[in-house]
């Protein structure tokens, strides 16, 4: 070989060499490039991680903020439901207070009221007086439309007997009194002998009151009146039978029907129609088919006159404590006989009743 060919061949050894560094230069470049690239998209992420961490550092100093305001409220809040509830409290306590003082001051009224009631009853006897009737009063000749009726019941004042106990009655008040002024009897009779105890005897309230009734004469109640008809032609129908004289039925001045019920009432013109049939209680009308409905008569009642009463028999004394040594007859003519002597503060006997041991018997009293 000689110079030439040697030196060519250490050229192209050069050449060699400047290729591959060429290209590892290149290999770097691109390495450097990439890892600027990754840099770069770090730092965008470490940037964004930043962001990130102050959105949650200011959201969590949000949300402290608000549990702060939250917990504020929340005590506002109970300290203005523990202020209601106090109120509250206070106004129920008042109103209890008010309630006690009302129902206190209600018993006084009552009370009262009783007192008053006991000082204004009294008893009156009425004279007889005659009467001479001369002339009726202007009117008095004109139809009534009603059937009208003055009742007066009285609630008789009643005591209840008890075993061991009699009821006994003078003719005169002043016997009476000298015997509930001793302290007890000693009765003795056919060598039998026991002891009663006189006391006073005191009534329980009664009650006297006056009904006034009014029945009409023209008016009348119907019931039981079902058809598959319409209201009308029903209402029709019904005031066309109550028409019919041969019925029983008069001139019909207004009908009223309730269709839902089934009842009513009819109005007659004339008088004496609808307490006619009232009394037979029922009547036919033409219906489909006819049926027969039931009739009552209209009437109206008012309270009058309402009196309470009570007080103590003058003439009868309650005998206690008395013992049986016999029959309940035998008790009752040995008590007689001791109490109608003079001897014995006693006088004339009305009336005697002895319930015997183990019974009762209910005593009634006429009111004057």
């Amino acid at each position: 070989m000689n110079d030439f060919t040697a030196g060519r061949a250490s050229g192209r050894g050069g050449e060699s060499e400047i290729a591959d560094a060429m290209k590892e230069l290149d290999m770097w470049k691109a390495k450097v490039e990439e890892a600027d690239c990754l840099k770069d998209d770090l730092t965008l992420e470490a940037c964004k991680q930043q962001d990130a961490k102050q959105q949650a550092n200011k959201d969590m100093v949000c949300a402290k903020e608000q549990q702060e305001k939250y917990r504020e409220d929340s005590v506002q809040a109970s300290s203005a439901i523990e202020g209601e509830i106090l109120r509250l409290q206070r106004d129920n306590k008042d109103l209890a207070d008010r309630l006690t003082n009302a129902k206190d001051v209600l018993e006084s009224k009552r009370t009262e009221f009783k007192q008053l009631t006991q000082k204004l009853k009294f008893c009156a006897q009425t004279p007889d007086i005659k009467l001479m009737f001369k002339q009726k009063e202007d009117g008095e000749d004109e139809v009534s439309p009603h059937i009208s009726g003055l009742y007066t019941i009285t609630q008789k004042p009643t005591t209840m007997l008890t075993g061991g106990q009699a009821l006994i009655t003078f003719e005169k008040k002043e016997v009476a009194s000298r015997i509930l002024k001793l302290p007890k009897c000693s009765v003795s009779c056919e060598q039998k002998v026991f002891e009663v105890r006189p006391k006073k005897l005191t009534l329980g309230s009664s009650v006297k009151f006056a009904v006034q009734l009014d029945v009409s004469k023209k008016e009348l109640l119907f019931s039981g009146v079902r058809s598959a008809m319409p209201p009308e032609r029903i209402r029709d129908r019904l005031e066309s039978s109550f028409s019919k004289p041969s019925r029983g039925g008069g001139e019909v001045e207004e009908v009223e029907y309730d269709h839902d019920t089934g009842t009513g009432k009819v109005t007659f013109i004339n008088t004496g129609v609808a307490d006619s049939l009232a009394l037979i209680g029922e009547y036919r009308v033409d219906l489909d088919p006819q049926v027969n409905i039931k009739v009552e008569p209209v009437f109206q009642y008012n309270l009058k006159r309402f009196q309470t009463f009570c007080g103590a028999p003058e003439r009868s004394v309650l005998l206690d404590n008395i013992t049986d040594v016999d029959e309940e007859d035998e008790m009752s003519d040995m008590l007689e006989i001791f109490f109608q002597k003079s001897t014995n503060s006693g006088g004339e006997i009305e009336s005697l009743n002895y319930v015997s041991n183990g019974l009762e018997r209910l005593a009634l009293f006429d009111v004057l």
